[in-house]
């Protein structure tokens, strides 16, 4: 592993962990040349299914994307960055248990709202907003309804 302060080729590693559940490996790494250390992941590669568009075009899976929207809608809400990472996760393993190579950008799309539900409402209402093109108030009284009515069931 390179070291990304000074390039070096030759990097030790100084702790390895597994993040169980996961499928992801963390490093802690350190470089002998410039003693600066830094932390690395391994993660399994495993081959997601493409996306179709509602206009029928189809694009690969961008995991930077979907967490990308969800950091939008969670912007300055209590939710941690990992809590964040931890859905995307749930949302990848969701897709490729699927076994499909390819899936409908909708269904990602529900896959979304249903773990911002449970990280956070005002986050849902945000994301539904653009999701579903809210064009009216009534639109959002019904997503805070939905909301509301999911938090009674519980």
């Amino acid at each position: 592993m390179r070291c990304p302060f000074c390039a070096n080729e030759d990097t030790q590693v100084v702790d390895t962990r597994s993040n169980e559940g996961t499928n992801v490996i963390r490093r802690r790494r350190k470089c002998p040349k410039c003693d600066k250390r830094f932390t690395t992941y391994e993660r399994v590669e495993l081959r997601m299914p493409r996306l179709v568009k509602k206009g029928g075009s189809r694009t690969d899976f961008d995991r930077e994307k979907l967490v990308g929207s969800m950091t939008l809608a969670l912007r300055k809400r209590p939710v941690a960055t990992e809590e964040i990472d931890a859905a995307a996760d749930r949302i990848e393993e969701k897709l490729r248990a699927l076994g499909e190579r390819e899936i409908q950008t909708s269904r990602v799309g529900d896959l979304v709202m249903r773990e911002l539900a449970k990280l956070d409402k005002i986050g849902y209402i945000r994301f539904a907003s653009v999701y579903r093109s809210f064009e009216s108030p009534d639109d959002f009284r019904e997503a805070v309804q939905e909301v509301k009515t999911k938090k009674r069931r519980k």
